[in-house]
């Protein structure tokens, strides 16, 4: 799954992976792991579908009309994903 994301998403998934984990071994309860996976995993499904620069497009698509501006396509993905709260 994590081949599928975009390097920058890789980081997010990573982060977000291990936080559950840790979670999941002071609670012993996995239902934070498993959400966590199918998260991600939808993702990953949409990116491969789409490809790389058409995902990154459709965060900046989102921000735009948000925003009711245009992103520059050169934007960092952190900063877009930020202005849709994420």
């Amino acid at each position: 799954m994590r081949a599928a994301l975009i390097p920058e998403e890789a980081v997010e998934f990573e982060r977000d992976w291990r936080a559950a984990l840790a979670r999941a071994g002071e609670t012993l309860d996995l239902s934070e792991v498993l959400e966590t996976l199918e998260s991600w995993r939808l993702v990953a499904q949409l990116t491969a579908a789409t490809g790389a620069e058409a995902h990154r497009a459709m965060y900046r698509r989102a921000a735009a009309r948000l925003a009711g501006e245009d992103i520059p396509a050169d934007e960092p993905l952190a900063r877009t994903k930020a202005r849709l709260g994420r």
